[in-house]
């Protein structure tokens, strides 16, 4: 492992502010993504590269998402709150994620190419080549969705 990566740096400056404005939870979290990164570089044995970083950072948010889920049910709003604070920070080093309406579009296109491909309308059967096909569309944008979200909307688009 050389050096750390562009959002690495990033982290690691925005730690320092931080800690100077005395921001516990941000603070807080930016460690976390730090060490998450550093972790993951050393799991790979070398530099990770940005899609690896978002990578990690996705993960990150999709964990907190998943406790906000059982604090609220176990009615711990407090640690939710908490979670939500977390994912805020960690969204700002990743691209915007894509509302509902323009995910849609993206699918209505991917659908359309699956359809030219393989010369039918795709079924849900055929629900994993649209995926890639909208995966690849997103990362080709340098945008990102949760793949949850991204999957309904797949089998509504397929179901419809």
């Amino acid at each position: 492992m050389s050096e750390p990566g562009a959002h690495e740096t990033q982290v690691n400056q925005q730690i320092v502010l931080a800690m100077k404005a005395h921001d516990a939870v941000r603070t807080t979290t930016l460690r976390l993504i730090k060490n998450a990164l550093k972790n993951k570089a050393i799991e790979k044995r070398e530099t990770l590269t940005p899609a690896e970083e978002q990578q990690a950072m996705a993960s990150m948010i999709k964990q907190r998402r998943d406790s906000i889920e059982q604090f609220t049910k176990g009615g711990r709003q407090e640690l939710a709150d908490k979670e939500a604070a977390e994912i805020a920070v960690i969204e700002e080093f990743l691209p915007k994620a894509l509302d509902d309406s323009a995910l849609q579009e993206l699918i209505r296109e991917a659908v359309q190419e699956v359809a030219t491909a393989s010369g039918k309308a795709p079924t849900p059967k055929e629900m994993g080549q649209v995926m890639k096909a909208v995966q690849a569309k997103l990362q080709a944008a340098g945008l990102r969705a949760e793949g949850r979200t991204v999957s309904e909307l797949v089998k509504k688009a397929l179901a419809g």
